[in-house]
């Protein structure tokens, strides 16, 4: 496995993920991924009750995935993401006994998130519609979140101004900080400022291979905004799976194999 645009070489990645390192790996046996497939939307993404908040969740085609990136550069432009940080990281995997895919790694937005667990001060909470978000008017940077998540998909700002101006604090929402303080954690927040307005994340509308949906679990449809797929039908068709389950982190994502 290396990591696309970097160098990172299968066998370190293993050794790193043996060692509890900074790349969060999926769990390995014999060369081979651990998943759970599923048969439908499990129960513990299905939040909300009919006519409540949202129960929103990404699936991603890794049969579709070409590793082009695009994702990962849609989202820095969108949230003025800053240089060294990329909130969709794409993996190349190779497998000698299975196929050769990309694999994009947001946020997973877990469900059981242990980011939040964590946290000393409450800056990383859950909204009702299930995304993790992060007050940075309350993160004090202690990186307990960054130690705490398996996916490694939190950030540390090591450069900007440690405050923000009267104008900026006036506009600040954590759903879209898109001024980034040095001092504070940051992450993928599957593009909350477009959930709430009733548009797609930038990836989703970036990729040009169609390969990631969105949508709403309790509402059983998600979108890549050329099609809708029935969420419960194409995870049963397709064996979609999420990484790590049995840490019981009950992640948001979702992804679909490439198959051969």
């Amino acid at each position: 496995m290396t990591e696309n645009g970097g160098g990172i070489k299968r066998r370190d990645f293993l050794v790193m993920a043996a060692a509890g390192g900074s790349i969060a790996a999926i769990g390995m046996l014999g060369g081979r991924f651990l998943i759970e497939r599923v048969t439908g939307v499990p129960p513990d993404v299905r939040t909300a009750a009919p006519g409540g908040p949202r129960s929103w969740i990404m699936v991603i085609d890794l049969e579709r995935c070409d590793g082009c990136r695009i994702c990962t550069t849609a989202c820095g432009k969108e949230h003025n993401v800053p240089e060294g940080q990329e909130w969709i990281k794409v993996y190349e995997v190779n497998e000698p006994d299975g196929p050769h895919y990309f694999l994009p790694r947001p946020c997973m937005n877990c469900e059981n998130a242990p980011c939040v667990s964590v946290c000393p001060v409450g800056a990383t909470y859950v909204r009702s519609d299930g995304l993790v978000l992060i007050d940075h008017n309350r993160c004090i940077g202690c990186r307990y979140c960054m130690a705490a998540c398996p996916y490694n998909a939190r950030y540390f700002n090591w450069g900007g101004s440690p405050e923000l101006t009267p104008e900026e604090q006036a506009v600040y929402r954590p759903e879209y900080p898109v001024v980034h303080r040095r001092g504070t954690v940051e992450k993928c927040m599957f593009c909350a400022h477009r959930a709430d307005e009733g548009e797609l994340p930038a990836c989703v509308r970036a990729c040009p291979m169609k390969a990631i949906f969105f949508g709403d679990a309790r509402e059983d449809a998600v979108s890549n905004g050329a099609e809708v797929w029935r969420l419960s039908e194409v995870l049963r068709e397709r064996g979609g799976f999420r990484f790590k389950e049995e840490l019981g982190t009950r992640p948001r994502v979702f992804y679909l194999p490439k198959e051969g």
